[in-house]
């Protein structure tokens, strides 16, 4: 077996690999093992009211409202984490939030965020 040190934004792992011979399934060993990345959140079926779309690829970091509260036009409603910047995601009416994004779920550009009614 041989072993590595890797280490992944600041965090340091230590990766066990054996070595196998042809035909056999390699193994492998990570300690502490890492968390799987949340899934993408399909948009709900529901979208009457104002659309919020993401101006670009991004991991949805902080949702600032909970659902159905009230904003406020030009006012930050969630954050967008693009090329390790944060991004307020304003709003872009007065009117009841309803998020279609959870915290953690990663986006593309174009996908509905959040339904202002």
């Amino acid at each position: 077996m041989r072993n590595f040190i890797i280490t992944v934004d600041g965090k340091r792992y230590e990766v066990g690999v054996e070595e196998v011979s042809q035909g056999a399934a390699p193994a492998a060993s990570a300690a502490p093992a890492m968390a799987a990345a949340p899934a993408p959140v399909a948009p709900k079926a529901n979208l009457s009211g104002t659309k919020v779309v993401s101006p670009f690829p991004g991991l949805i970091k902080n949702l600032l409202f909970a659902n159905g509260a009230a904003v406020k036009k030009d006012q930050p409603i969630l954050v967008l984490e693009a090329m390790k910047m944060d991004n307020d995601i304003t709003a872009p009416c007065d009117g009841v939030i309803t998020y279609q994004v959870q915290k953690g779920a990663n986006v593309e550009s174009d996908a509905v965020l959040a339904v202002i009614a």
